[in-house]
């Protein structure tokens, strides 16, 4: 019996979950990590964020993402100066870890081969209780990558993404991972966080999901918009870039560009020819989608 092409999606959504062998793996060595921070910076408080923290990373590709919060008064107002000496740190803590390497705002620990075995550390310090659309939330000061600090609050943007994410029946965090899938699978230099808000404030205006239309309407926009930059619908991260560097951006462009015209011929064929559209979001998703 062939699939359909919704019993398509469901199928890549259930394989693209993150096992739990592989997040356990990065988060074994948390303990550790958070001793380091504690002895070398008196780090008070060590918590998961991030895609994994969210519930919407994708398999064998989304890093494992920690806060470890610290007396800003041991950092420096250098966020770079910061975040090498940290690395130094864990390099002390880790000698037998190669590849331990600043990756802004956070100092990247490759445990595995997978990129979630990696555990992905950004130093944080309090910044003050703040009012956001989702309540009262902590916010911090993490570093930024001109070598300042900017505001972050996780708990707020997951608050958001699961506040949508209940009212559309759960389907928006598999939306969430589809998206991302897309960008993994095809080596798009896009942010994650960026796509997590991007896809969540188009969410807002949704009753309902249906996948294909909706990723068809996602990637409709970020074409015809050039990847716009989008303002953080917390309030608190000021505007949100799609790429670390106008070149990342000419890069994820053209690829945006080639997937825009496989998701319109899939979008296309989905009442008509179902094998055509199969055809065409296996190529979106690099040979990745299932066969009918």
């Amino acid at each position: 019996m062939s699939r359909s092409i919704s019993q398509g999606f469901d199928f890549l959504i259930n394989s693209i979950k993150p096992l739990n062998s592989e997040h356990e793996k990065a988060a074994s060595h948390k303990d550790s990590v958070k001793r380091c921070l504690e002895n070398n910076f008196g780090c008070s408080y060590f918590f998961e964020t991030g895609s994994f923290g969210n519930g919407t990373g994708v398999r064998h590709h989304s890093d494992t993402d920690y806060f470890a919060r610290c007396p800003g008064g041991n950092f420096y107002l250098d966020s770079s100066k910061t975040l090498r000496i940290v690395k130094e740190a864990l390099q002390r803590t880790f000698p037998r870890t190669p590849g331990i390497e600043v990756k802004s705002p956070a100092v990247r620990i490759p445990f595995g081969k997978y990129a979630s075995e990696r555990l992905e550390l950004t130093p944080a310090y309090y910044n003050a209780l703040i009012e956001t659309p989702v309540g009262k939330r902590h916010a911090y000061n993490i570093p930024s990558h001109d070598g300042g600090w900017m505001k972050s609050s996780p708990t707020a943007h997951i608050a958001y993404v699961n506040r949508e994410d209940l009212r559309l029946g759960g389907k928006l965090k598999p939306l969430i991972q589809l998206i991302k899938a897309w960008k993994f699978y095809n080596e798009i230099p896009i942010y994650s966080f960026y796509l997590e808000l991007r896809v969540t404030k188009y969410a807002e205006l949704e009753n309902s999901i249906i996948f294909d239309i909706d990723i068809k309407n996602i990637i409709k926009f970020l074409y015809e918009n050039d990847l716009p930059r989008i303002q953080d619908p917390m309030g608190i991260s000021g505007y949100v870039n799609p790429c670390k560097s106008p070149a990342k951006k000419d890069i994820a462009l053209s690829k945006l560009k080639t997937g825009y015209g496989r998701v319109i011929k899939a979008y296309n064929e989905r009442d008509g020819n179902v094998d055509n559209a199969f055809y065409w979001w296996n190529l979106f998703y690099n040979g990745k989608f299932p066969s009918r």
